[in-house]
């Protein structure tokens, strides 16, 4: 069995064969799912990389723990210390190469309608090819010429796609509780037990909305100054609550019976984790008190203290990265996703309510025509008759998702 696991592996690494866990009492697993966990495993690689270049909690262990540190930087033309693998510069260049992969395969993969096309065995096999070159794309990034000029230039780059990626995952979330808030409907026909999760999830929804509002205004805002601050929560906590009385007008119900407040309030949370993260990457002010003395304003006096704690900063960054953006781009992604980008939605079907209605039964019975089976977990080879989902679209998300995570770990617009 090892020797099969083995061999199949070695397939997945320099070949066209899907990847899968030698454990055979795994549940099995889709190529098409296979395909995306290796893609959002480079993916959390890389973002590790940029969260560890940012914490100099890290670079100083390096130092103290690792033998001949100070020669090994000399001999890789790194600094006296090392310190052009740290810092935002770093990050910057490692995700220019992350982006650039991502940004291939997205032109390598326009209009691929079928599995079996020599562009879609590349795009599901060959994964430590893959992974050697993406080291390659974040590694070169270091020797660019005229470093300030295209640092100057790529962050702007990096806020462009990070502002269009925030706005496709508004658009994504809309359509992911379109999904959530038809499914429960629908049970609710049957059992009113229904009815009252979805007002419960919607009240729970709205109360950490208004509590992260309520919670911003205290902390990120003073008497005598943080006009900034107060413009931005007051008119996101506006459009908040416009957004609301919008999904539940006639207009809007007749339309799409299914919309309700459970979307707006979804909405809502995320546009305040996005103010929280706006208002924490803004610098502080400072005024004079009574006594002639400056004091900080417009920040939480707590998170001062935080501030030196880097590596904490660095955890709840990573832990936001992942749970945020990777969810989105692991199941946004499917030809029902980016055609809900155009304003296009499946058509009503007879539904079972369930509380995970994401797991829902697949229809595709004659996905079980070829079960791949190398000793450890079965691969279900479910595109033999096409694609399952938009290849180029899945790495255009990706592409986006690592301009948001250069700015996201960065600060928007820090550069030092």
């Amino acid at each position: 069995m090892s020797a099969h696991c083995c061999a199949g592996q070695l397939a997945c690494c320099c070949g066209i064969a899907a990847c899968s866990l030698c454990c055979k009492c795994c549940p099995k697993i889709k190529q098409s799912t296979s395909t995306r966990f290796m893609y959002a495993l480079y993916f959390m690689l890389v973002t590790i990389i940029c969260c560890i270049m940012m914490s100099t909690t890290v670079a100083n262990e390096m130092k103290t723990h690792i033998p001949f540190y100070k020669q090994m930087c000399k001999s890789i033309q790194a600094g006296e210390m090392c310190e052009k693998l740290v810092g935002y510069s770093a990050v910057y260049k490692v995700c220019f190469g992350m982006a650039c992969f991502f940004f291939l395969f997205f032109l390598f993969t326009i209009k691929i309608n079928s599995s079996k096309s020599c562009r879609a065995y590349i795009h599901n096999g060959f994964w430590l090819i893959k992974l050697i070159l993406l080291a390659a794309m974040c590694s070169g990034a270091f020797f660019i010429p005229d470093q300030d000029t295209f640092l100057n230039a790529w962050r702007y780059v990096g806020a462009t796609g990070g502002f269009l990626f925030i706005a496709i995952q508004l658009i994504l979330l809309v359509e992911f509780t379109h999904k959530w808030n038809k499914n429960w409907t629908a049970g609710a026909k049957h059992k009113q037990m229904w009815n009252g999760l979805l007002a419960l999830v919607t009240l729970m929804l709205y109360s950490v909305a208004v509590a992260a509002l309520v919670l911003m205004a205290l902390f990120y805002t003073h008497s005598e100054g943080c006009m900034y601050n107060k413009v931005l929560i007051g008119v996101h906590g506006g459009l908040c609550l416009f957004v609301s009385l919008v999904a539940i007008s006639p207009c809007v119900q007749n339309r799409q019976p299914h919309s309700g407040l459970l979307q707006s309030g979804v909405i809502s949370c995320y546009v305040m984790y996005l103010t929280f993260s706006a208002l924490s990457s803004k610098p502080p002010e400072t005024i004079l008190d009574e006594n002639n003395r400056n004091i900080t304003i417009c920040v939480p006096e707590f998170s001062q203290g935080l501030h030196r704690d880097e590596n904490l900063v660095t955890g709840l960054g990573t832990t936001i990265l992942f749970g945020c953006i990777l969810y989105s781009c692991l199941t946004s992604t499917t030809r029902a996703s980016s055609e809900a980008l155009r304003g296009i939605y499946g058509t009503p079907e007879s539904e079972v309510a369930r509380c995970c209605f994401c797991c829902m039964p697949d229809g595709d019975a004659d996905a079980e025509e070829h079960v791949e089976k190398r000793g450890g977990q079965s691969v279900i080879y479910d595109e033999k008759k096409g694609t399952v989902y938009s290849y180029a679209y899945f790495h255009f998300v990706f592409f986006l998702a690592s301009l948001y995570v250069m700015m996201t770990v960065t600060h928007w617009f820090h550069l030092q």
